[in-house]
């Protein structure tokens, strides 16, 4: 009931933070805040989880940042975690819960299991796929987040580990045909951004 109430104390006074147009920084986030995080267990059991006509409503997040290069070019790299039960890396993402917006349920599950923050953009849509384990279909929405800070604690370091890598690598280890999907449209909508002019001399 404890470690309960303190994540729900927890995340009531991050959301309004992260949700909001401030930048987070060093300032906004000091290491006291960060090291309450990495105490704060990640929700577990299904009593508060969102189902539709059956599915079970999953949310999750591409983390991703711009690669520090010479060039004006905006190529992204993108933050995959290893799956907590079997092989491969993916995005981070779980249940939906009736006591969040879907958008506070994509970053709750980008904390916890890839300590990282930033803002949350607009879904990249919705897709449908069947769960490995059970016999049950999951309704599937990924939102992009640009990352603004690394934890360097987090509730789930101890059985995840996280990676930088380009678009290519990703939709290479990556397992599920779903993710690569948004992963192509998060790609796709960088791509149509509008892109700052280059000055000719």
């Amino acid at each position: 009931m404890g470690l309960l109430l303190s994540r729900n104390l927890a995340f009531k006074f991050f959301y309004p933070l992260f949700f909001s147009n401030k930048k987070v920084t060093k300032d906004l986030f000091p290491k006291q805040l960060e090291n309450v995080i990495s105490l704060v267990s990640p929700r577990t059991g299904r009593h508060l989880q969102r189902y539709d006509k059956g599915c079970r409503l999953v949310v999750g997040c591409i983390p991703y940042r711009y690669k520090r290069n010479e060039t004006q070019d905006k190529e992204i790299e993108v933050l995959v975690i290893s799956a907590q039960k079997g092989h491969g890396m993916q995005f981070p993402k779980g249940g939906w819960e009736s006591d969040e917006s879907m958008e506070q349920a994509a970053l709750r599950e980008t904390i916890e299991e890839a300590g990282v923050v930033g803002s949350v953009e607009s879904k990249l849509g919705k897709w449908y796929y069947k769960s490995k384990r059970q016999p049950t279909v999951h309704e599937g929405y990924m939102f992009p987040l640009l990352v603004s800070k690394e934890l360097d604690n987090w509730p789930e370091m101890n059985t995840r580990r996280r990676k930088w890598i380009t678009v290519a690598e990703a939709k290479e280890i990556c397992p599920y045909a779903w993710m690569k999907e948004a992963l192509d449209e998060l790609v796709n909508r960088q791509s149509t951004k509008v892109q700052p002019k280059k000055m000719e001399f």
